[in-house]
């Protein structure tokens, strides 16, 4: 090869690296620009439909209803789109209603999207139907540039395949919908749903039919923008509200990442690729899946006020890229999922869907995931009563515990069998500056006896894990929602049996008595507790285990979901119950002290570390007499 040729190609080498870095720049401030003409798009649209919701204030279309029309919309679309896209501009605004056993889908010829969701099966706090999204300010558009930045959510679609039967039974099992979008003499936009039955799952396959011919060359991506408003469904407003967000995961990683659950508002731009990005609210999720996966997105939330009119909870917004290739007829495959946060079902659809349950972090999650959800599932199948299911289910927990209570227990008696010697010491050594005299007495009463000054924590600090997963496992469990005993209607949320005129910080406007039932426990247990055991530390520690811990669980749990408190309260009460029945049949004192007594008087040998550390001590005391 001469120099010739060689100078050649590395020109020619860096003539098409610096058209594809132009290119590469070209198309970024492109997909801003449209990414800005689409906002400014969806605010107008805002503006127009806030207008027209003052006007009529209370008018939701219904998600059931059979097609409707509403009146011609105003034309948005000048000459210069094109006379096929100009024609697509103007139209009457129709819906189409699918149904099966678990969903009825509503959706729009504008934009050829999913106008409305609601869900057959629930129902609200308030008994009217889950409607997870209704109304005009919920899109879905795709975004991309021939002569002109086009967003197809101003565009009226076409129905080119609608199905003879949108009732879906066993028998008429599928549901197609397609919509077509002409763009062009030769070129279309094809939106196909799918609705099955016994499916929260509805795919869409996004054609594009001859676009290559009109989109250039050096466009990589489209994009797509999908946002919702998410109305409220269940009582208490600011626990749905402070755990709903937007939450995605990225492909490979079985773990999720989320938005700040208890922010008013928040966003990211993701610059990897996505696998799914979810609509969260407290007990149901919309669901956005690209099995392909999305170059990158962006994500934000806004959450509205308590005092909101029209139920709305929270606007979410996503802004995705897809890959192009400029195919002839090419096909974006997506799926939606609108339906329960229940974990099995979730899991059932894969792609760690079940992730969106917040079960816990890494130690408490498996315990929740292998233990404490089969076991509540296994109750529920022959019991339907759901008081009892957790009371069965906290004796099972406290029969898996039993060992960890039992050593905890007997450790406690010991220390108060040793209380006649521990008041001794303190008689002995009443000045504070004796302190460390009476620790080393009490350290050495402990070991001529045998008591382990961890013997009584170590066991709690093992049951720690199963109190967390507990915590966790309550407020999400989809299966206690609206599911109620006794007074409390709803053990997924707070039980009152008095609504207050006033607020208290951090308490509430109300009073929750499966709360005040758990602090009283607590206080018992505590007072149980103690007596049993001798007081060696500050006297303040008495205040704070007796009476600072019940007033903080109360005003800690007034809010929670009753269930949490049901369960606290039934496992005080049992574990009261547990340590009468040990401490009274299977706890001879007389024989333990016997025993204690035997061991306190054998010879004592003294580890080389006891004797090191004895030896410091010396020390210590030595250089505080010289000060």
């Amino acid at each position: 090869m001469n120099k010739n040729t060689l100078a050649g190609i590395i020109l020619i080498g860096i003539i098409l690296i610096g058209f594809s870095i132009y290119s590469s720049h070209e198309q970024r401030k492109l997909q801003e620009a449209q990414l800005e003409q689409l906002k400014e798009q969806q605010r107008i649209q805002r503006e127009q439909d806030s207008i027209r919701r003052v006007n009529q204030p209370d008018s939701i279309v219904p998600v059931a209803a059979p097609a409707a029309t509403l009146a011609p919309a105003q034309p948005v679309i000048d000459e210069s789109y094109g006379s096929a896209l100009v024609l697509a501009g103007e139209g009457e605004q129709e819906f189409i209603t699918i149904e099966n056993d678990l969903l009825a889908v509503t959706f729009s010829n504008k934009g050829g999207q999913v106008y409305a969701v609601q869900m057959k099966n629930y129902q609200t706090h308030d008994s009217l139907p889950v409607v997870l999204f209704a109304g005009e300010d919920n899109q879905l558009s795709l975004n991309f540039f021939t002569t002109k930045n086009i967003a197809t959510s101003l565009f009226y679609f076409t129905p080119v395949d609608v199905p003879a039967v949108t009732q879906l039974t066993e028998t008429d099992s599928v549901a197609r919908l397609t919509y077509r979008l002409q763009t062009a003499e030769d070129a279309s936009i094809d939106y196909i749903y799918t609705l099955r039955y016994g499916s929260y799952k509805v795919d869409l396959d996004i054609r594009l039919n001859g676009m290559n011919a009109h989109i250039p060359q050096n466009v990589t991506t489209v994009d797509l923008s999908w946002s919702a408003t998410l109305l409220r469904q269940e009582k208490d407003f600011a626990s749905e509200a402070n755990q709903s967000t937007v939450a995605y995961k990225y492909p490979g990683d079985s773990d999720i990442d989320e938005l700040g659950e208890r922010n008013d508002a928040d966003d990211k731009k993701i610059p990897t690729r996505v696998e799914w990005i979810a609509f969260k609210q407290q007990f149901f999720s919309s669901i956005l899946i690209a099995p392909a996966n999305f170059n990158n997105a962006s994500v934000s939330y806004q959450k509205n006020t308590q005092g909101n009119d029209r139920r709305e909870l929270m606007r979410c917004n996503a802004f995705v890229q897809f890959p192009y290739n400029g195919a002839a007829g090419t096909t974006i495959p997506l799926q939606f999922y609108f339906g329960p946060n229940h974990y099995k079902t979730l899991k059932s659809y894969g792609r760690d869907l079940e992730n969106l349950v917040p079960l816990g972090g890494w130690i408490i999650r498996p315990i929740n995931r292998w233990i404490i959800i089969p076991t509540f599932d296994f109750l529920n199948r022959y019991i339907s009563n759901y008081g009892i299911i957790i009371l069965l289910l906290t004796i099972f927990i406290k029969i898996i515990l039993a060992p960890f209570s039992q050593k905890s227990i007997v450790s406690s008696a010991k220390m108060k069998l040793l209380k006649p010697d521990i008041d001794k010491i303190n008689a002995k050594y009443p000045k504070r500056e004796d302190a460390m005299k009476k620790q080393q007495e009490t350290m050495a009463l402990y070991k001529r006896t045998g008591v382990s000054m961890m013997g009584g924590c170590l066991p709690m600090l093992l049951q720690m894990p199963i109190l967390f997963a507990m915590f966790r496992f309550f407020p999400a469990s989809f299966e206690l929602r609206q599911k109620g005993f006794l007074w409390a209607g709803d053990f997924s949320t707070y039980d009152s049996i008095l609504d207050l005129p006033f607020s208290i910080p951090m308490y509430g406007d109300h009073v929750s008595l499966f709360a005040l039932l758990m602090a009283v426990s607590t206080y018992f247990y505590s007072k149980m507790m103690m007596s049993q055991t001798p007081q060696t530390g500050q006297p303040g520690m008495k205040f704070m285990q007796l009476y600072f811990m019940p007033i903080f669980l109360l005003v800690l749990c007034n809010n929670f979901s009753s269930g949490l408190s049901y369960y606290y309260m039934l496992s005080n009460f049992i574990t009261m119950i547990q340590t009468w029945i040990i401490r009274k049949f299977f706890i001879d004192e007389k024989k333990m002290l016997a025993k204690m007594q035997a061991r306190a008087a054998q010879p004592q040998k003294k580890s080389k570390f006891q004797q090191r550390l004895e030896e410091m001590q010396r020390r210590q005391m030595q250089q505080q007499r010289r000060k």
